[in-house]
């Protein structure tokens, strides 16, 4: 999907340089920011990220189990 997004000049040029140091494309950075942004916000950019989202949503709901009640500590007595 192709949508226009529109830099001021200053920035697009800055983008440009940075794509130049880092050898990416300006999809790559955009890619790059769109998903730390996503990340920054509790948004799953992939199915991947998704599944472990809701895996620890779902650990953190269920509760820890306690120890059994009839557990025994020593006590150093005898």
């Amino acid at each position: 999907m192709r949508k226009l997004i529109e830099f001021d000049d200053d920035t697009f040029d800055k983008l440009k340089q940075l794509g130049r140091d880092r050898m990416a494309t300006l999809q790559e950075l955009a890619d790059e920011a769109f998903a730390d942004l996503l990340k920054k916000h509790g948004i799953p950019i992939d199915l991947k990220d998704a599944l472990r989202k809701s895996a620890r949503l779902r650990d953190a709901a269920t509760p820890a189990r306690a120890a059994p009640s009839g557990a025994s500590r020593k006590s150093g007595r005898k």
